[in-house]
């Protein structure tokens, strides 16, 4: 449950027409995210309130509803005059004392359709809304809402997670973009002649300094099936361009090195004398994972579980989904131990290592 920062009081949670916000009952002061601000205000005050909190030249004084961290007070153009907002890095909240929100400057609103209504209607259809979210909040049902996006269904009923109210990236993710497309012309081309292009290109634990230890990368590039590739660039899109806007491209690109190699390495330890080549872009993309879930903890995260043609959806916040993945390596580097499964979990360990290491280093930021 969020806490006002003024009054310590539970935030109330609302459901607008375009996202999600927490409102205080005591005090009138409400939080909401900076992808929630981008649907309200113009996109160019909200960028520059997220740039000036991400200088570390202001002050931070009020703890974050979410997280609990001190949020840094920037100052933001209103409709009159200047003001100080808080605003949290680490989760990407931004906090409204009483009547700041209503003077920041505001998109033209677009009447909806129930707007030419009678009034009478459009009362008892507010009240009949009121009596749903309460139900599903008692049911807790507020955090089985499937995805806003059509097509992110596809990635939760295979098994995949879905970001919610994520907040947009202020840069291009071209680090991310690029290595993404070439992972898969390099792995597309890699199909007509697989067997071959695995038993040259990955990265053998008993052969680890052939080519002078160059298949420690060029094991990243190749993948041993269409759904291993598709899956594996799935999870470094949705969760690299974050990744990559937090820490800036050349830190981003050295992240996906060191987890890269040092995933090797340990699926290496696991077995020194192994002759199965190791291929796939698992090792630096669990470096990626590990740093968001870190990064950004209270990030919306969903998946769908479903029996026959019955789906629902489950959300959690990133850091819940984090230990669960955490829980799976585990299990999974136990079987390939075992000689069980053929699945690299200790690379995928050894590249969360490497996530969790980048994380420490690069949170002050």
């Amino acid at each position: 449950m969020f806490s006002c920062p003024r009054c310590h009081v539970d935030l109330i949670r609302t459901k607008g027409r375009t996202g999600v916000f927490w409102h205080c009952p005591s005090c009138d002061g409400r939080t909401a995210t900076v992808a929630f601000l981008r649907k309200q205000m113009p996109r160019g005050a909200v960028n520059a309130l997220w740039q000036r909190a991400r200088q570390g030249q202001y002050p931070r004084n009020s703890t974050c509803p979410a997280c609990s961290k001190l949020m840094v007070e920037v100052p933001a153009e209103g409709k009159e005059a200047q003001q100080f907002l808080d605003v949290c890095t680490t989760c990407q909240f931004v906090w409204f004392d009483s009547r700041e929100y209503d003077a920041m400057p505001s998109l033209p609103r677009t009447p909806a359709p129930d707007e030419e209504l009678p009034a009478a209607a459009r009362e008892k259809l507010a009240l009949m809304e009121v009596e749903r979210l309460q139900r599903a909040s008692e049911e807790g049902g507020m955090d089985e809402e499937p995805p806003e996006e059509w097509w992110q269904w596809i990635p939760g009923i295979l098994g995949m997670p879905v970001e919610h109210e994520t907040s947009e990236v202020a840069t291009r993710p071209w680090v991310t973009w690029g290595l993404a497309l070439a992972v898969m012309i390099v792995s597309g081309v890699a199909f007509f002649n697989l067997p071959k292009v695995v038993a040259a290109l990955g990265f053998i634990p008993a052969q680890s300094s052939r080519y002078g230890g160059l298949t420690f990368v060029t094991s990243f590039f190749v993948h041993g099936g269409i759904i291993h590739l598709l899956s594996n660039m799935y999870f470094f899109v949705v969760f690299g361009d974050n990744v990559e806007d937090y820490l800036g491209k050349a830190r981003f690109l050295l992240l996906i090195l060191c987890a890269t190699v040092f995933g090797d390495i340990l699926h290496a330890i696991g077995d020194p004398r192994s002759t199965v080549p190791c291929v796939g872009a698992s090792g630096g993309i669990s470096g990626i994972i590990t740093f968001y879930a870190l990064a950004f903890p209270r990030a919306q995260l969903g998946i769908a579980y479903h029996v026959w043609a019955y789906v629902r959806w489950i959300r959690m916040p990133a850091y819940a989904m984090f230990l669960i993945w955490i829980g799976m390596q585990a299990v999974g580097t136990w079987s390939q131990l075992a000689g069980v499964s053929d699945v690299s979990s200790l690379a995928h360990l050894g590249g969360a290592a490497i996530g969790f290491i980048f994380w420490l280093v690069n949170r002050a930021r």
